[in-house]
């Protein structure tokens, strides 16, 4: 049984590990695997039709835990304790729900102190009692009497007068005074962990398409005093097609991972006549997965060819490997007698609206299917890539988008052969 320590408008967890509000749900995917051993059947929950309209949820089923993932910043907005029995707490090191000790009201007046007038949900039949950053449920329907208001000791406050024994159904911990109102909170500085975290993702265009990116990151830096005078810094950095291996490495440090292409699964689908050729070395990616981008250099010449914009849906194969890129796609938009508007994709455009801004596609989309290997199969099922304006949007079968590939314009001279070249 998990023995966790709760700390109110802050985390859950214990010396080896701890869920914090805010934590990027990735980090907390991470704790889970890493400790499988000790907390196991774990469930993920999400809509699958409309992602953006739930909230992501990991339940972690065996120690009654609910980690509440928002559905657009996927950073974690509340942690719900929903099985009080299977869990052992404490506050500041004092157990208030263990095997030995049940979470009564009177546990909990003792442990917490003194909090405002509670509220009583006749729908649910439970009452809550709010701190801040913290709420307790208390079940009502074993209760011989009903509850007692008695507003002339409240002087006007509905004031319920709680039963001696009532237990806790349930505990959430989050952020701000409402359960109702409360949002994810920034990323605190524990969670940055060495990373740099792109905050938007603008793409930056010319007059025939993308012509590169402006990233506004985010990192927890720290002067040259303590580590605990460390401070979240905000700065903007831009790269561009045909920037040098070099001047990205500057730009953006170091990728977290360098992927070597061994083939181009597309290549069958370029008008080129050398789709045979076999290249005599391999164009690579710079893999950012905090930044939610992936970069691709040109073998031959080092400088890059394409981005790569990841929006991490859950129900796509890539879900979890990235993070969410928060990007933002000027599109042209011609219209009959009328000079060109400008139209904003974004990591929440459906691609249905996107159509009627652009115009639906000359050619069929190309399906791609995705698996580890020949024997396993993609159970998420496959997935619709349209190309329009330099750029190709992989669809999803709910109509969102799954990434995005922007393309550099035409170099003079790229129909030409590598072995044609002076």
């Amino acid at each position: 049984m998990l023995d966790l320590e709760v700390v109110p408008e802050r985390s859950l967890g214990n010396e080896q590990w701890e869920f914090t509000l805010g934590m990027p749900l990735a980090q907390a995917v991470a704790i889970l695997q890493k400790h499988c051993r000790i907390i196991k059947n774990v469930q993920v929950l999400y809509s699958e039709q409309s992602p953006l309209s739930h909230d992501l949820i990991l339940n972690l089923t065996q120690d009654g835990i609910k980690l509440l993932f928002d559905a657009f910043n996927q950073r974690l907005k509340v942690i719900e304790v929903y099985d009080l029995t299977k869990v052992k707490l404490k506050y500041c090191g004092v157990h208030f729900n263990s095997q030995a000790i049940a979470p009564t009201i009177e546990q909990i007046d003792q442990s917490f102190g003194a909090t405002h007038p509670g509220v009583y949900n006749s729908a649910e039949q439970l009452f809550h009692l709010n701190f801040r950053g913290l709420s307790f449920s208390f079940q009502l329907d074993s209760w011989t009497e009903a509850p007692k208001y008695e507003p002339n000791f409240a002087h006007g406050l509905a004031s319920l007068q709680i039963p001696h024994g009532a237990t806790v159904k349930r505990m959430y911990i989050y952020s701000g005074n409402s359960l109702q109102d409360t949002k994810a909170p920034v990323m605190p500085l524990s969670c940055f962990l060495g990373n740099v975290y792109a905050e938007s993702v603008d793409v930056l265009r010319d007059g025939t398409g993308p012509s590169g990116l402006r990233l506004r990151l985010l990192a927890a830096g720290c002067g040259p005093g303590l580590l605990a005078d460390a401070k979240m810094r905000v700065f903007e950095r831009s790269v561009y097609f045909g920037d040098s291996c070099q001047d990205v490495l500057s730009m953006l440090g170091s990728p977290h991972k360098v992927f070597y292409k061994s083939e181009d699964k597309m290549k069958i689908h370029s008008p080129s006549p050398h789709k045979q050729v076999p290249s005599k070395c391999n164009d690579y990616f710079f893999n950012y997965f905090t930044l939610g981008v992936d970069i691709l250099f040109d073998a031959n010449t080092h400088k890059v060819k394409k981005f790569v914009l990841h929006t991490n849906y859950p129900g796509h194969y890539n879900f979890n490997i990235y993070h969410r890129c928060e990007f933002k796609i000027p599109l042209a938009i011609k219209k009959e007698n009328a000079d060109d508007q400008t139209e904003t994709c974004t990591t929440y455009s459906k691609w249905d609206n996107i159509q009627e801004l652009l115009g639906h596609p000359v050619e069929k989309p190309v399906v791609l299917h995705r698996s580890s290997s020949p024997n396993n199969t993609n159970p998420f099922g496959s997935t619709f890539c349209f190309g329009l304006q330099r750029m190709i949007f992989e669809v999803m079968q709910n109509n969102h988008i799954a990434s995005v590939t922007l393309y550099g314009p035409p170099r003079p001279g790229a129909h030409l052969r590598t072995a044609e070249l002076p």
